[in-house]
């Protein structure tokens, strides 16, 4: 039996304890205290919150931090990014993903959804790293496009992550695209989803450009194609859905999908619209958040995303009572989104959770949720837990120094 106990956290108004045994929290309230063996944490001046959940990245994108930038979307994408991503190897994307996960770690992200190439080595990364996350190999249709990038591979992939990897890694399908896939790729995706009860993370709706394409090759607006192809459902996970129009979000609540936004990458990249929050809170959307890649971010820093995220539609509907702070802290923890998997903080779920300093001088002496999403940012979380496992404390994860020189010697030679 291994077990943990937190001591002197404060929730909401109160001090409390957590004590878990073999990963499962046992206690969590007053008066709970170390007994004999336990791991101890005194987390005195620290409140302690669930993790944080990134819901659409391309982890390994660490790997071109930098490369590419003040250029629009598709021409980054086709002259920089996938040129430098058909080098990559397996060993590339697995160092690459173990720096997303030290970055994510470092900024309170204890559960994160990925597409990228090579998803057993992704998986690997994140199996050592020791966070959870949901990975996808993108589905992706040219010519010269990597192995395991068709449809038809997506059945073994899924079964070999859920074989090998336990349970802390799961599988989705991931489309890149409607503009990247086939229809008949597509409804492929569609019925595989069906079969083996997995969720499809897809990009949609992120420029203007794509939904003028849509409906001049499909005669229908981005939703309503997926829909047709029978792609639209509660485990749809749509990335960014900038360009939806009330109609259009009305579908998606309709069907149970989850949307994600990505704020700073969509403001970097100039998509030209913010994500229409209000239309989909009114509808009934669940929402997400994600930081994208950190080539378009160019950070994984939640806590700063959800700033972002709020001042955006703060600004955008011109109402400063648009997205408050406790709506806005239930969207980076997963609340809002059920089916992106969140560990909530409660007796008999996985322990998993994070200590920030409430005594760093940026966060005193706002009350908790408004100092966590208006002056918070990665250096503010102190502590990070992951199924009962000490990740970070006092700032500090073990294997910084490998993971970042091997990141740079790769970067070196992928650029070059």
């Amino acid at each position: 039996m291994t077990a943990l106990t937190v001591t002197g956290a404060r929730l909401d108004d109160a001090v409390v304890g957590l004590r878990a045994v073999d990963g499962t929290i046992t206690e969590l309230g007053p008066g709970v205290a170390s007994q004999a063996g336990d791991e101890h944490l005194d987390a005195r001046g620290m409140a302690i919150c669930p993790g944080l959940v990134n819901g659409h990245t391309h982890a390994a994108m660490t790997l071109l931090r930098g490369y590419g930038g003040d250029l629009p979307l598709m021409e980054w994408l086709q002259t920089r990014i996938w040129p430098a991503e058909a080098k990559l190897t397996g060993e590339d994307v697995y160092w690459g993903t173990r720096l997303a996960c030290l970055e994510m770690i470092r900024s309170g992200t204890t559960r994160f959804w990925d597409m990228y190439w090579h998803q057993h080595d992704v998986a690997r990364a994140v199996l050592d790293a020791g966070i959870r996350s949901t990975v996808g190999q993108p589905i992706l249709e040219f010519d010269g496009a990597p192995e395991g990038a068709r449809p038809q591979d997506a059945s073994e992939g899924l079964a070999r992550l859920r074989d090998e990897f336990g349970s802390r890694i799961t599988g989705s399908l991931s489309p890149h695209a409607i503009y990247t896939v086939s229809e008949d790729a597509l409804r492929l995706v569609a019925d595989l989803s069906a079969a083996h009860d997995a969720p499809i993370h897809i990009h949609l709706a992120e420029t203007r450009q794509e939904v003028t394409d849509c409906v001049a090759a499909h005669g229908c607006r981005p939703v309503e194609y997926l829909d047709r192809l029978g792609a639209l459902h509660e485990r749809t996970i749509i990335a960014h859905g900038v360009w939806l129009e009330p109609d259009e979000l009305a579908l998606v609540a309709e069907r149970g999908a989850t949307i994600v936004t990505n704020p700073s990458s969509n403001m970097k990249l100039a998509v030209g619209r913010a994500f229409p929050y209000p239309h989909a809170r009114d509808a009934g959307v669940a929402i997400g958040l994600g930081t994208d890649g950190a080539a378009s971010n160019n950070a994984l820093d939640l806590l700063a995303e959800i700033k972002a995220l709020a001042l955006l539609q703060k600004h955008a509907s011109g109402d400063p009572a648009m997205l408050p702070a406790p709506d806005a802290w239930d969207i980076v923890t997963g609340r809002h989104a059920p089916a992106l998997g969140a560990t909530p903080l409660e007796v008999g779920e996985p322990c998993d959770f994070l200590l920030v300093d409430m005594e760093r001088p940026e966060l005193v002496p706002a009350p908790f949720l408004d100092a966590a999403v208006y002056s918070g940012a990665g250096p503010s979380v102190d502590t990070v837990v992951v199924d009962g496992r000490v990740l970070m404390r006092d700032r500090h994860v073990e294997g910084v120094p490998e993971v970042l020189a091997r990141v740079r010697e790769t970067a070196e030679r992928v650029r070059r």
